[in-house]
């Protein structure tokens, strides 16, 4: 009995490393630098479809690589403005929570960081869906220092 009982527990476990990916859409809210706040829906709006991979290596800790094509609309034109580069560190915590520090390159010149809380709220047994708060800051290409936030809705597998 103790055998059976230590097998079905063992199989309950998770086994690391382990890889997962997802897909998202992020929209970004507002961004501040030295001219004041802008809101994503002023005069133009961005949105970006992040996807990537994420290598969990146990319930505590990962590393996370994101690709993110952001697309700009403004004048009804939209365009591909630039894709974001995107790896970082997964810190796991209790209640599906995890903080993820990601460093960011842009393709349109700019680099910076990207702190992201992020909450798994449905965990099926082959997917997961999830929402993110990230809070970028970014620097470089002979612009101003800007701050942001945005909110992220994704499915993982």
């Amino acid at each position: 009995m103790l055998v059976i009982f230590n097998t079905s527990a063992h199989a309950q476990q998770q086994q690391y490393p382990r890889m997962t990916g997802y897909f998202s859409i992020t929209n970004p809210i507002a961004t501040w630098n030295k001219d004041g706040i802008t809101t994503n829906f002023s005069d133009s709006y961005n949105v970006s479809f992040p996807f990537g991979l994420n290598l969990l290596k146990s319930d505590h800790f990962g590393v996370s690589f994101e690709v993110a094509p952001v697309i700009h609309i403004e004048k009804n034109i939209a365009k591909v403005s630039s894709v974001v580069f995107h790896p970082g560190a997964m810190f796991r915590f209790n209640h599906s929570f995890t903080f993820i520090s990601r460093v960011a390159f842009e393709t349109n010149g700019r680099f910076g960081v990207t702190p992201v809380l992020n909450k798994v709220f449905i965990r099926n047994k082959d997917s997961f869906f999830f929402v993110a708060a990230s809070f970028p800051a970014r620097f470089g290409n002979n612009l101003p220092t800007s701050l942001g936030s945005g909110i992220q809705l994704g499915v993982g597998f």
